[in-house]
């Protein structure tokens, strides 16, 4: 019997991909079908959803379901989703019509889905509930205020995984997988690590708390789409693979990716990175500054008190809540703000928007903020743009 925690909702994984004999019939069936393009970010939630990474959800959300979400972060039904997954469109799809759901990019089917609900939503309410704010220059407000004008509900069987596999490999790892690969190396107590940008000295420092209390950590890597600037998932994985073959002990470090954009939702976000997880077999998730924000939008621990005030049985993967992270010049090491009787005179605290700098311009990066092996990966990436 497994000792890992239980998938979100239930016993078990519920992934909604068609495969073999089923899939090429759905396919051959989506020839004669109406297409709907989907959006960067619903393809990514559709892919979740064919993994089982969204388990136990069966497709995108009704307006109830949408509704409640945005007020109460739970489904019509109860069950804890901190974040509405729908699908928008401008066209003019009657209820009852199968749709075949095309990629963004090239438009192969994605998936087949039945409408059983079209619906206007609030974007406004959707965004304040979900980000905090408003404000167009969010780019999660951004993204769903030009969503379409209407919302479609209905489950889905999805026919592919989007070309990840294709583009990633092993990296792109299902949560059947991961699961899979975390009872092979006999691991029941497992922190995710969750990251956008390339790993340095801070998240290294993070990684190896966690480690030190659970048996092993799941590097566990963003493959969607980010905001303009940050470091492509090409590269940053292969700089945090770098890290982890030169500085981890074998054993203790799985590294994978997932299919998501990027939402900047802060709190909420966080709540979704632990709840996925749950689904790929983690028991906690390591919870930093400002987790999964974007500008000053959010209080820089927003993401650790939010686990604090969702009820105690919304979810078995529970927060490791760390402080700011840095290299002490006096202390001569690595520490936070809870270990650390320093200033910050003392303290070397590197944003992401200096360190783009520092390599854009070709100037040099302290070593005691990134390994060398990182460097030389981020800079010849710099170096080629």
């Amino acid at each position: 019997m497994s000792r890992l925690v239980s998938p979100h909702g239930g016993p078990g994984l519920r992934p909604l991909l068609v495969e073999g004999e089923a899939a090429a019939a759905e396919r051959r069936r989506a020839e004669s079908l109406p297409k709907l393009r989907v959006s960067s970010r619903e393809k990514g939630d559709l892919v979740m959803l064919g993994i089982g990474g969204f388990t136990p959800l069966e497709g995108f959300m009704s307006h109830d379901d949408w509704k409640v979400v945005c007020d109460a972060m739970r489904t019509s039904e109860g069950l804890f989703w901190p974040i509405p997954i729908t699908l928008s469109t401008d066209e003019e799809i009657d209820t009852g019509t199968e749709v075949a759901l095309a990629d963004p990019d090239d438009g192969g089917v994605l998936a087949l889905m039945k409408v059983t609900e079209r619906y206007r939503i609030d974007k406004a309410h959707e965004c304040q509930s979900v980000f905090r704010t408003n404000d167009a220059a969010h780019p999660g407000v951004k993204m769903v205020m030009q969503q379409g004008a209407f919302n479609l509900a209905g489950a889905v069987r999805v026919l592919s995984d989007g070309g990840f596999r294709a583009r990633y490999g092993a990296l792109f790892m299902t949560p059947a997988q991961t699961r899979a690969e975390f009872e092979r190396l006999g691991w029941s107590r497992v922190a995710a690590f969750q990251t956008r940008n390339p790993m340095h000295r801070s998240h290294e420092y993070l990684a190896k708390v966690a480690i030190e209390t659970c048996d092993g950590v799941l590097v566990h890597s963003l493959l969607g789409n980010v905001k303009p600037g940050d470091i492509p998932a090409e590269v940053r994985t292969r700089a945090i693979s770098a890290l982890i073959q030169n500085y981890f002990r074998p054993g203790t470090v799985v590294q994978a990716g997932y299919p998501l954009d990027m939402r900047y939702a802060g709190p909420r976000e966080a709540l979704l990175h632990a709840l996925f997880r749950q689904n790929y077999g983690c028991s906690h998730l390591i919870v930093g500054r400002d987790h999964a924000g974007v500008g000053k939008y959010y209080g820089p621990f927003d993401a650790q008190r939010i686990f604090d005030e969702v009820p105690a049985d919304a979810l078995q993967t529970r927060p490791l809540k760390m402080d700011v992270t840095f290299w002490c010049y006096r202390c001569i090491g690595m520490a936070s703000g809870r270990t650390c009787p320093h200033g910050e005179k003392d303290q070397l605290q590197v944003s992401g928007t200096q360190l783009r700098a520092w390599l854009s311009e070709g100037k040099p990066v302290p070593p005691e903020f990134s390994r060398p092996e990182v460097l030389e990966i981020l800079r010849s990436y710099y170096a080629g743009r």
